[in-house]
């Protein structure tokens, strides 16, 4: 079997095709610059350039695999209306209806689409590839632990620990809006 990664240099993508790399899966590291392919490559990754964008470079990249792991690519000042998110989930829906791999997964940290916020473009990325005709799954984190590192000086020093995530909704008694 062999699968495509994308997001293969950072920690969740790497973790995936490591993963898979020691289970002795066969692994194409899909990769905007190749310059960050050659420790892959040493690890015997087949290397594909791709951007997230480019559904004429994504094709070949995914054509020929049993799935593919798409993270998608932090947008942290989207356009209104989130533009990038849609071209993206586009391009994505595009090369892998024109790949046909035997199933995707696609890593979101997303949450039901209620108002516009920075997660709500992963929620686009969500309805758009939600629509393929293969099976695809959406893996939904709710937080990764080593964003917590962050945290440890201020609660050391001052015993604040600082956070812009945004709060729980809060329910009354019956489990209703309170």
């Amino acid at each position: 079997m062999k699968y495509a990664i994308t997001g293969i240099t950072g920690k969740v993508g790497g973790a995936v095709a490591s993963s898979l790399l020691g289970a002795k899966q066969r692994v194409r590291a899909v990769l905007r610059d190749a310059r960050k392919g050659f420790a892959w490559e040493d690890r015997g990754c087949e290397i594909a350039l791709a951007d997230m964008n480019d559904a004429a470079a994504l094709t070949p990249a995914f054509k020929g695999t049993d799935g593919v792991f798409v993270l998608f690519p932090p947008i942290f000042d989207p356009a209104p209306g989130f533009p990038e998110a849609g071209a993206i989930a586009s391009a994505l829906r595009d090369a892998l209806l024109a790949a046909q791999p035997a199933k995707s997964s696609v890593f979101l940290q997303s949450e039901p689409r209620q108002r516009d916020l920075m997660l709500t473009q992963l929620s686009i990325m969500e309805q758009v590839l939600g629509e393929l005709p293969m099976p695809v799954t959406f893996l939904r984190p709710a937080w990764y632990m080593e964003n917590c590192s962050w945290d440890v000086a201020a609660a050391r020093d001052d015993g604040v620990i600082h956070s812009f995530l945004q709060p729980p909704r809060q329910t009354g008694a019956d489990g209703g809006d309170g």
